[in-house]
């Protein structure tokens, strides 16, 4: 039965709402009842006064109750408005010893009165003279008595007033006992009774009427509590259906417009959420077909190769080294797209093995252009390395980042006609505020491709940066977002011709994050009239200055 939210929601409210009240009723009885037991000690206490005043000459009762309520006041007047005193003389009873009791008391002269009361409280009233013995008894019936043994009656006798409820014939009953002075002497006590039905039959009847009340009170509770636990546990029912059509692989489930609480704010990540998992569905499916394309382009060569030279091509020596030749090139292409989908694998499990160190990134920039002249003497492209004039220090792996180099001047040289020019340079940019309109330290030349650059990718501080910038047709607008995603052209029909998969980038990327750098790529960029206007790319990543580490 609590298996569902809203079974939980519902008795928890429930629970709470008992718990209050029964802690309330509780606390509202045990107040009640305290609050009667005051009043009638507070009015038994000025009958006492009363009484002791009609009886006894110059006597005085020392303690008086605390200042009462003014409902006190009203207690105390409908007692004292009932009460009525008669007293008479009386024949003293047989049995009274005079001599050793009555005549020895400081009271003696109470012994021939009679008390009687008319009261519709019934109180009894007792006088003890300053033995304990009970001189006049409203009921007659323990005259004569010793009740100097009783704990309350002794320390009544010693000045100090006395209140305690004891049950008589199977009722509660309140005594107060108030000692009695004349002329500063305990002369005797006050002894009054009152039982406590009146007070009991009210707090039975405001017992019952507090369990009605709180039986009303969970009813009206359970359907509100219904009602919220519908409204809360709704939500999470249409997102407990949601995410199981995602994982049936349905993303495009409706979901209700989300509220401003905390339901709300799960609701509307939860949808963020989706859109993510849509993307990653889409960019997983969209990896495996084009993984499968890209392997079977080769495989498919390779396998129409060695058909070909099983049909009898190997005879002829020439044909022979010529279909090898294409077996080897395809499987080296295999190989370098296996070693790319590791590296990236690699870099999204985090596990991309890094052997940082200090270097002069300018220094590892001018060797590796070296490796890359011939390429780029093939293709009749000019690489110019313009020199900062300064060391480029930076504490990263010199072996990725020349990965991530060679990468981007492969592009640049691929992307450049005949006759043009690639160009690199490093900068190093101290960037005091978000505006980003500082210019470069660098030396950079007048005409220089390189400006304006693109600095809205970095922070504040100082960065180290190396761009390579080419001459080439560009990247347009619209495919300038996603070049760095895997396996995206932005010409389908020339890039497999040039030797790329659509990796490259997307491999530059994971290795300089790696390293906690920046990489971007800007176009087109402005050039120079030597090498003739037109738009271009400029490609560049970022590290922070080691003395900002």
């Amino acid at each position: 039965m609590l298996k569902s939210l809203r079974s939980k929601l519902i008795f928890s409210h429930l629970a709470v709402i008992f718990v209050a009240m029964l802690v309330t009723g509780f606390l509202l009885l045990s107040l009640g009842q305290q609050y009667f037991l005051s009043a009638i000690e507070h009015g038994l206490t000025d009958e006492a006064h009363l009484i002791a005043q009609a009886l006894i000459p110059n006597a005085t009762i020392p303690l008086e109750s605390p200042t009462p309520d003014p409902a006190f006041n009203t207690i105390q007047q409908q007692q004292m408005g009932n009460l009525s005193i008669q007293v008479g003389s009386k024949t003293l009873p047989n049995d009274l010893d005079s001599s050793s009791s009555l005549a020895d008391s400081n009271l003696a002269y109470l012994g021939d009165v009679s008390l009687e009361l008319s009261s519709m409280l019934e109180a009894r009233i007792r006088v003890l003279d300053n033995r304990g013995i009970v001189l006049v008894d409203s009921s007659g019936g323990d005259e004569g008595q010793d009740f100097s043994g009783y704990p309350a009656v002794a320390t009544a006798l010693q000045g100090t007033q006395q209140s305690y409820v004891q049950k008589e014939a199977r009722e509660d009953w309140i005594f107060v006992l108030a000692p009695v002075l004349v002329n500063d002497q305990v002369a005797g006590v006050i002894f009054m009774g009152q039982p406590l039905r009146d007070v009991t039959a009210v707090l039975s009847d405001l017992r019952l009427r507090l369990l009605l009340a709180s039986i009303a009170a969970m009813a009206l509770s359970a359907i509100v509590g219904l009602s919220l636990a519908r409204t809360i546990a709704r939500p999470v029912q249409e997102l407990t259906v949601a995410a199981d059509k995602i994982s049936a692989g349905d993303y495009n489930y409706p979901l209700q417009s989300a509220g401003q609480d905390e339901l709300g704010q799960l609701e509307r990540t939860f949808v963020t959420m989706r859109q993510k998992l849509q993307a990653v569905e889409k960019m997983r499916v969209q990896f495996v077909s084009d993984v499968s394309h890209e392997l079977r382009t080769p495989l498919t060569a390779v396998k129409g190769l060695a058909e070909t030279l099983r049909d009898g091509a190997v005879d002829d020596s020439a044909v022979r080294d010529h279909f090898l030749a294409s077996i080897e090139g395809e499987t080296d292409r295999l190989i370098r797209l296996v070693n790319d989908l590791l590296i990236l694998s690699r870099a999204d499990s985090q596990k991309l093995m890094l052997r940082s160190e200090l270097f002069d990134l300018g220094l590892l920039a001018g060797a590796t252009i070296e490796k890359m002249d011939a390429q780029a003497a093939e293709r009749d492209v000019n690489l110019e390395w313009i020199k900062p004039g300064f060391p480029l220090m930076v504490h990263a792996d010199p072996d990725r980042i020349e990965q991530v180099l060679v990468n981007l001047l492969d592009n640049a040289i691929k992307h450049t006609p005949a006759g043009h020019l690639v160009q690199v340079m490093g900068f190093r940019v101290n960037i005091m505020d978000e505006s980003h309109t500082l210019p470069v330290t660098s030396p950079v030349p007048q005409n220089s491709p390189f400006l304006p650059l693109d600095l809205s990718y970095l922070s504040s501080g100082e960065w180290i940066i190396l761009s390579v910038a080419d001459t080439g047709q560009g990247i347009p607008p619209q495919d300038l977002p996603h070049v760095f995603e895997r396996f995206y052209r932005t010409d389908y029909s020339r890039s497999r011709d040039r030797g790329g998969s659509g990796l490259g980038l997307s491999i530059a990327q994971s290795l300089i994050q790696a390293h906690g750098g920046q990489i971007w790529i800007q176009s087109p960029a402005r050039t120079v009239d030597t090498i003739k206007d037109g738009p271009g790319t400029i490609a560049s990543f970022a590290f922070r200055s080691p003395s900002q580490n």
